[in-house]
C-alpha cells in the first residue's frame, strides 16, 4: 500500500532526476548490485547517436552522390587489421574514440550508394527507406504478433496485397524474408509439405528419392536449399537453356518423364525471371503447362500457415482479444523477423507507383544507352543483346584486337577483366563485377540498379575500362 507521501503532485525534472540516483541509504543491492535506477546513461547515449547522426550525414548521406569520392578505400585484409582497432576490451571505451571508429569503418567500407557502384544486384541510395530502417532500428520491432508490431504487421498487409493485385491474382499469401535465397527454400519446402503433408511430423524417414527441376542459369541457393532441406543436391536436376539463358520448356519435359521412369518422384519446377548473370527470363507460360500436366505447379491458399505452424503457446494464444490472423509469425520458419516491409512501403508511399515504374524505365533505358555505346566503341564487345537491366560484355585491348579469336585470345582475354577490376579497386574510381560462364571466359556484368545513375555514369564506365586496360 502506498502512503500519503506517494500520493502527491508531480515533481519537478531536477528532483525527479535526484530520486532516479541511488543513495547509500536507498539502494537496494543484490549480490553487491546496486539495483536503483537504470544501468545505462542516458544522457551520454543520446548525445553519442546525436553525434553519430550527425557523422553518418555528412560521411554517408550528402557525400552518397558525389562522383569525386572514391566508390572504396582499398586495403588488403592484414593491413586493415592494422588500421582499424577491432579488439574488444575489458573496459569500455570513451564516446569520442567510439566515433573515430565511426569514422574508420565509413573511410574503408565500399561505398554502395556510389553513382558507379555496379558490383552487385543491389546498389545506390534510397533516402526514403533509409529513414524506415532508422525508424525499424530505433523501435526494434519483431515481426510476429499484432501486440508486439502492429504498424509494421498492417504495412506489411498492405504490400502484399498491392503486390498480389499487380501479379493479377484475386488472392494469395506471403511473407517477406531476409533475401532471394531464404525464398527459394521456402519455395522448395512448401513444395515438399504440397507434395508429401506428413513430412512435417514423420520427417523424411520412408520418402521416395524426391526431385526438383530448375533452369542451367538458376541462383545458386536452389542447391544450398537442396542440401539444407535434407533434399540433396543430386536430386536438382539442372535444364538445359537456349542462348540466350532461357529454359527449354521441351528439355523440361523430357527431364520430368525420364526421372519418373527411373523411379524418382518429381515435386517441383523452379523458373526464374530474370536470372543473375545474364538477365534471362524463362518462358514461364510453357513451363505452367507442363507442371500442370504432371501435376507440379501448384497454388494452394493457407500453405504457409500449414507448413510452417508450430503453435507455440506463449505466442500465438487463440483467445487474445484481437483478430489473431494478424499474428503471422507461426507462417515462418523464424521467430523474431525484421519489419522488411517497411522500408518497401515507404518508398513506395513516397514516389507512387508512377515513380516506381519510372525507376524502371529509366534503368532500362540507361541499359540500352550503354549497349549502344559499347557498339559504337573500338575494343568493346557484346557477349549478347540484354534482355533485361543486365549487360554482359568483354573489354579487348589493343593488343588483342588483330588476333585471330582462336584458344590463345580467349586465354589471354580471360586475364584481361580480372586484371582490370584489381586496377579500378586500387583505383577507388569504379566496382564493377565479372565472370566466366558456361563456357565463355571471364566478361564483365554491369546492372543499373541504383536511381542515382545517369548517362554520365554510363560513359564513365567504358571511358574507365578504356584507360585501365589500354595498355594490357
Amino acid at each position: 500500500m502506498s502512503g500519503d507521501s506517494d500520493r502527491q503532485g508531480p515533481v519537478d525534472g531536477d528532483t525527479a532526476q535526484q530520486e532516479m540516483i541511488p543513495s547509500k541509504k536507498s539502494a537496494v543491492l543484490v549480490d553487491g548490485v546496486v539495483l536503483n535506477g537504470p544501468m545505462t546513461d542516458a544522457r551520454a547515449g543520446e548525445k553519442f547517436v546525436e553525434e553519430a547522426c550527425r557523422l553518418i550525414m555528412e560521411e554517408v548521406v550528402l557525400k552518397a552522390t558525389d562522383v569525386n569520392e572514391k566508390v572504396c578505400e582499398w586495403r588488403p585484409p592484414e593491413q586493415l587489421k592494422q588500421l582499424l582497432d577491432l579488439e574488444m576490451r575489458d573496459s569500455g571505451e570513451p564516446p569520442h574514440r567510439l566515433l573515430e571508429l565511426c569514422r574508420d569503418v565509413i573511410r574503408y567500407s565500399v561505398k554502395t550508394n556510389h553513382p558507379r557502384f555496379f558490383n552487385q544486384l543491389y546498389a545506390g541510395l534510397d533516402y526514403y527507406s533509409l529513414v524506415a530502417r532508422f525508424m525499424t532500428e530505433a523501435l526494434n520491432p519483431s515481426v510476429y504478433t499484432y501486440e508486439v508490431s502492429p504498424v509494421f504487421l498492417l504495412v506489411e498487409e498492405a504490400v502484399l496485397k498491392k503486390m498480389i493485385e499487380f501479379i493479377g491474382w484475386k488472392e494469395g499469401d506471403g511473407i517477406f524474408n531476409p533475401g532471394g535465397s531464404v525464398s527459394n527454400m521456402y519455395a522448395m519446402n512448401l513444395a515438399r509439405y504440397k507434395y508429401r503433408p506428413d513430412i512435417k511430423e514423420k520427417g523424411l524417414f520412408g520418402l521416395p528419392r524426391l526431385i526438383l527441376f530448375t533452369s542451367a542459369e538458376c541462383h545458386y541457393s536452389m542447391k544450398k536449399a537442396a542440401s539444407f532441406l535434407g533434399i540433396g543436391t543430386e536430386n536438382v536436376c539442372f535444364v538445359e537453356t537456349d542462348g540466350r539463358g532461357k529454359m527449354i520448356p521441351e528439355e523440361l519435359e523430357k527431364k520430368v518423364w525420364q526421372a519418373r521412369k527411373e523411379g524418382a518422384a518429381p515435386f517441383l519446377v523452379c523458373a526464374t525471371s530474370g536470372t543473375t548473370v545474364l538477365g534471362a527470363f524463362d518462358p514461364l507460360d510453357e513451363i505452367a503447362d507442363i507442371c500442370e500436366r504432371h501435376s507440379l505447379w501448384l497454388h494452394v491458399d493457407d500453405l504457409l500457415k500449414k507448413c510452417y505452424s508450430a503453435k507455440a503457446s506463449y505466442l500465438f494464444q487463440q483467445d487474445k482479444f484481437y483478430d489473431v490472423s494478424y499474428d503471422t509469425g507461426d507462417k515462418s520458419i523464424q521467430c523474431s523477423r525484421r519489419p522488411d516491409a517497411f522500408k518497401f512501403w515507404m518508398t513506395w508511399k513516397a514516389l507512387g507507383t508512377l515513380g516506381l515504374e519510372e525507376r524502371v524505365n529509366r534503368a532500362l533505358a540507361l541499359s540500352r544507352y550503354l549497349v549502344d555505346e559499347i557498339k559504337k566503341r573500338e575494343g568493346f564487345k557484346l557477349l549478347m543483346e540484354p534482355e533485361y537491366a543486365n549487360v554482359c560484355f568483354w573489354y579487348i585491348p589493343p593488343s588483342l584486337r588483330e588476333m585471330e579469336e582462336g584458344p590463345e585470345f580467349w586465354a589471354k582475354l580471360n586475364l584481361v577483366a580480372p586484371a582490370i577490376k584489381e586496377r579500378m579497386m586500387k583505383k577507388g574510381s569504379l566496382m564493377l563485377g565479372y565472370q566466366p560462364h558456361r563456357g565463355k571466359v571471364n566478361f564483365f556484368r554491369q546492372v543499373v540498379i541504383s536511381p542515382q545513375v545517369s548517362r554520365e555514369d554510363m560513359d564513365f564506365l567504358l571511358d574507365e575500362i578504356d584507360l585501365l586496360g589500354r595498355d594490357m
